[in-house]
């Protein structure tokens, strides 16, 4: 069907002459760092909640290292199975491997090194567990989620979202060596979060997800149908983030933050159902990229201060 017809179109741009320093930042940009510095954020809470303060820099630093590598490289490797699609959308046309600045095995090979190494500096620095979360966060990533699900199923990103929240278990298995209910549910608050995220996202470039046939929320359901699920999932979001609180696992300073930081999300997809425009679906998706900093900020210093 729609993923077939997808694939079947022409390969992306053979790579252009570039310059060395030209060359790094395009594989820097393949790496997409925003997200990796904001994934590694979560790491590094968990493991400030888990050791009731900040670890070693023994233990820190190759945990930063290790899971940075597994998220740049599954996105990396995301990139070079995407091509196609990538080539065909406005938003993402000027990808490296698109616009021809990296050959698509050059991606795929850089990808799956970074992914080897994240699994090699957390097995001997860290723990095997957490290694082992790395790579099956990577591996759910661009198999599940990306192989499996994007381009033939709405569910795409409610049940990926599961990669991105597994940084959070591996920050945990890092200091702890094991896994209990408190990194699941830093890992729901991260799961429940995804939906609004990317859907706010997705009904911006909804022209963009029509034209190469993936069936997020907006193209599969409508966009009105989007909104109100945005809603649903934002009310959800902020139950689960008073769990950490609820459990006495943080106190004052996050339950304050997660109250305010919720009613947020609420009130930006209320308004999102109000105004149907582009302005509002802009300003649900920044608000909810800052929401995830901000909440998990704000566990960091309930965990420092309190």
């Amino acid at each position: 069907m729609a993923a077939s017809s997808v694939r079947s179109r022409p390969e992306p741009l053979k790579p252009l002459k570039m310059t060395w320093r030209e060359t790094v930042r395009a594989y820097i940009e393949l790496t997409k760092v925003r997200i990796v510095l904001l994934l590694i954020f979560t790491t590094v809470t968990a493991m400030v909640i888990a050791a009731n303060g900040f670890p070693s820099i023994e233990l820190l630093l190759p945990t930063i290292i290790g899971g940075s590598l597994a998220a740049a490289g599954s996105s990396v490797i995301n990139q070079f199975i995407d091509r196609d699609m990538d080539s065909r959308m406005t938003r993402t046309s000027r990808r490296p491997i698109p616009s021809g600045r990296i050959a698509p095995e050059n991606a795929l090979v850089f990808g799956l090194g970074l992914v080897t190494w994240s699994v090699v500096v957390l097995a001997i620095w860290v723990n095997w567990l957490a290694a082992i979360l790395a790579l099956t966060g990577a591996l759910y990533y661009v198999i599940i989620y990306t192989i499996i699900l994007k381009r033939n199923t709405v569910l795409n990103i409610l049940i990926g979202g599961g990669a991105g929240a597994i940084p959070v278990l591996v920050g945990w298995a890092a200091v702890t060596g094991s896994l209990s209910f408190e990194p699941l549910i830093l890992f729901a608050i991260v799961f429940y979060w995804t939906p609004p995220h990317s859907w706010a996202l997705a009904l911006l470039v909804n022209t963009d997800y029509a034209r190469a046939n993936v069936p997020m929320m907006p193209v599969a359901r409508g966009e009105e149908t989007t909104r109100h699920q945005i809603l649903l999932y934002s009310i959800q979001l902020m139950l689960i983030t008073l769990l950490p609180a609820a459990f006495g696992t943080l106190s004052a300073i996050y339950l304050l933050a997660a109250v305010a930081l919720g009613l947020g999300m609420i009130r930006a997809a209320i308004r999102l159902i109000k105004r149907k425009d582009g302005a509002a679906a802009r300003a649900a998706y920044k608000f909810s990229t800052a929401y995830l900093a901000f909440l998990f900020l704000a566990m960091i210093l309930d965990k420092l201060i309190l």
